[in-house]
């Protein structure tokens, strides 16, 4: 039925040049399934995502399928190299002084303890600044530990403040001779399920053993260390380092009428960790993505090329993002953004637009005000994977989701299907419906465009 499904909304040929109707095809999205039929689809059919591994590959060629499937021209699989990380035996335990066991996983990159395990005495710091002051005579040979007071925020923004605990925190206690390091899990839950993640080594930096601790295994290594006493702590990792692989990024295409008018980029990651299924992280923004960009070509061909990227191997370090500008950054940009902040409502808009000829402010705002969505600031960076093009000087646009729930789950196990509630799905591909039709067929000068005008309301049915 999925693939008598997909066969069946296959895009029409694209030769009209009527400029499209931003208002009718927002309110179509409200209706359409295509994005949970995706979601679906690829949490199904292909399950964890991590780069470099064989369901990674098995991810890009389903991918292919499935955007040729839909009508999108020129799919292809764009490749660069990584060096592969495959996860092992992951466990840990306390020995005294009060003996249990902890729930943990290893972070990405981390490296591996000897195969019967490492034991080693605990020392704790409240924050990566406590690690940065603490002298190295006190972590030489020791296992650290750092916790931290993330908290949940509607914008994500705790997730700035406290990933670094987790990105660079290994590397600070491996300079300073720990053998090892537990962190408290970047989340803001209190579920018995440890969080996954890249940690970052420096140049030449041998990897130690680095493992993410669940949020109330955390809060009890804390506590016993409030006891005063010596903790020893026993981890077992077995991570390896695998051979440089060949994976890709996805790329398909509705060409527009005009190729001097520029490209209009959207997209998400394709990898995902290991623990989950890649459900909200990232599987829903490729899907809100793609659904969005399709139903748009439906109604016409627009005057830009919409490019619609799936990108690989985001997790382990933005190198889709990169291969993607080595290959294409001085193509022209009018716009590049990214989906990859879950699958609740998006509630705002940031913007780093300085020419509203491309995108007309005004006019966006109208279209997405009926979707509960305000304008924010005007100082948008764009996410990991087209940050570069934005620094290049390509306009980002970012429709913020609701995140207040986004880091209970963010790289567990719990990334599943039933996390994403498909008429929240459903308010994202509008609005990002609403954003292509415009960003893809505003004209050239601004004096042409409806800048300001009232938009009606989406018409219920």
């Amino acid at each position: 039925m999925k693939a008598l499904l997909f066969g069946l909304i296959a895009l029409p040929a694209l030769v009209s040049a009527k400029a499209l109707d931003p208002v009718s095809l927002r309110d179509q999205a409200l209706k359409d399934e295509v994005a949970w039929h995706l979601v679906e689809g690829l949490t199904t059919e292909v399950g964890p995502r991590l780069a470099g591994s064989a369901s990674d590959e098995r991810a890009r060629h389903w991918a292919v399928a499935k955007l040729t499937e839909l009508g999108f021209a020129n799919v292809r699989i764009e490749p660069f190299e990584i060096n592969g990380w495959a996860r092992g035996v992951e466990q840990g335990e306390i020995l005294a002084p009060f003996p249990q066991r902890l729930v943990l996983t290893a972070l990405g990159g981390s490296g591996a303890t000897p195969p019967e395990g490492l034991v080693g005495e605990v020392v704790g710091f409240g924050s990566l600044a406590e690690l940065e002051a603490a002298p190295d005579s006190a972590i030489k040979g020791k296992v650290v530990f750092i916790w931290h007071r993330m908290s949940a925020t509607q914008d994500g923004s705790s997730y700035r403040a406290f990933g670094p605990v987790r990105m660079a925190g290994p590397a600070l206690a491996a300079s300073k001779g720990a053998v090892a390091v537990v962190v408290r899990s970047v989340g803001t839950d209190h579920h018995r399920l440890a969080h996954a993640g890249a940690t970052y080594w420096k140049e030449a930096q041998t990897p130690i053993p680095a493992a993410a601790l669940s949020v109330p295994d955390a809060e009890q290594l804390e506590r016993i260390l409030g006891y005063g006493k010596p903790v020893q702590l026993k981890l077992v990792l077995t991570p390896r380092f695998t051979r440089r692989t060949t994976i890709g990024n996805v790329v398909a295409e509705i060409p527009g009428r005009d190729p001097s008018a520029g490209i209009v980029l959207v997209g998400g990651h394709l990898d995902s960790w290991d623990l989950g299924t890649g459900a909200i992280d990232d599987a829903a923004g490729l899907a809100i993505m793609t659904a969005a960009a399709r139903i748009v070509a439906r109604a016409g061909k627009p005057l830009r090329t919409i490019r619609v990227v799936w990108f690989g191997s985001e997790e382990t370090g933005e190198q889709g993002g990169a291969a993607y500008y080595n290959m294409h950054g001085k193509e022209k940009h009018a716009l590049a953004a990214e989906s990859d902040s879950g699958a609740d409502r998006v509630w705002r808009f940031d913007t780093s637009v300085r020419d509203p000829s491309i995108l007309p402010i005004q006019r966006l705002g109208a279209l997405l005000a009926p979707l509960g969505i305000s304008q924010g600031a005007n100082d948008a960076q764009g996410g990991a994977d087209v940050r570069l093009l934005v620094k290049s000087g390509a306009f980002t646009i970012l429709l913020r989701q609701d995140m207040s729930h986004y880091f209970d789950i963010h790289h567990t196990a719990d990334d599943t299907l039933d996390k994403i509630d498909p008429t929240q799905l459903q308010q994202n591909v509008a609005a990002w419906t609403a954003l292509l039709a415009v960003a893809a067929d505003a004209p050239d000068r601004p004096e042409n465009d409806v800048n300001g005008s009232k938009t009606p309301p989406i018409q219920q049915h």
